[in-house]
């Protein structure tokens, strides 16, 4: 079984508070493309193996490992070898480790016919990372809570074309959440995005870019660069520092 786990983005990212538990509440739009998909070859085998290739992945605790052990536990489900070529840029923004850990949820209930609804594989993958239940229907979502909480939207960007760029320079999610400052926004994300993308740029905003801009002025001239290159939108990625383009 061959699956193509593919990247997210957000279209505008708005921190609203801190809760008590010391996570953070966003508004969001989550957005699934189809760049720089991860490969994951998923088979049964006599006993349990992970590999991986192309970029490499720190730890041995993946969420792919973590998904596996999950599903094992609760169905007993047959030993699979797992391997994954890995594309999407890690520390990015866009969701690959979540998307990963999706896939294999998703794959293990098709290939074991385990028939486990998408709400059920939404709290599994609720387990693993707050993004995580987002590509269960890999479908655009108005994304609430700690990214736990979505709502459907109508949103079709397939006659647009989305590519990455990515500066060089890793910026930590923890670093940036240490020194953002909640607030609420003018404008309401839903409401933002229903209105033609050339009125994107003033309005749909991540709220990362002002305080990381501040620290790394570069980054805010490589946006810049993006827009020259003719680009109708362009925004950081998540907590950054991979940005994307929609021409």
């Amino acid at each position: 079984m061959i699956l193509y786990s593919n990247a997210k983005i957000n279209l505008g990212l708005n921190i609203l508070n801190k809760r008590i538990d010391g996570l953070h509440n966003i508004s969001s739009v989550f957005y699934p493309t189809d760049f720089y998909s991860d490969i994951i070859e998923l088979n049964v085998s006599n006993k349990f193996n992970f590999t991986s290739s192309g970029i490499m992945i720190p730890g041995n605790n993946n969420t792919c490992i973590k998904a596996w052990d999950l599903m094992k536990k609760i169905y007993n489900i047959p030993n699979v070898n797992i391997h994954l070529h890995k594309r999407i840029p890690i520390g990015g923004g866009l969701g690959g480790g979540s998307s990963n850990a999706a896939f294999i949820l998703k794959s293990l209930n098709d290939l074991f016919s385990l028939d486990i609804s998408n709400d059920e594989l939404k709290r599994y993958a609720l387990s693993i990372g707050a993004d995580c239940p987002f590509f269960i229907e890999n479908i655009p979502k108005y994304v609430s809570g700690i990214g736990d909480k979505m709502e459907d939207v109508s949103l079709d960007l397939e006659n647009y074309k989305i590519r990455l760029f990515d500066p060089g320079i890793h910026v930590s999610t923890k670093e940036a959440y240490a020194v953002i400052s909640p607030s609420l926004p003018d404008s309401n994300i839903v409401d933002i995005i229903k209105k033609p993308i050339d009125k994107w740029r003033d309005l749909l905003v991540n709220d990362f870019e002002l305080i990381i801009f501040k620290r790394y002025p570069d980054l805010e001239k490589f946006k810049e660069k993006i827009y020259l290159m003719g680009a109708k939108y362009v925004s950081m990625s998540g907590s950054g520092s991979v940005f994307f383009g929609i021409f």
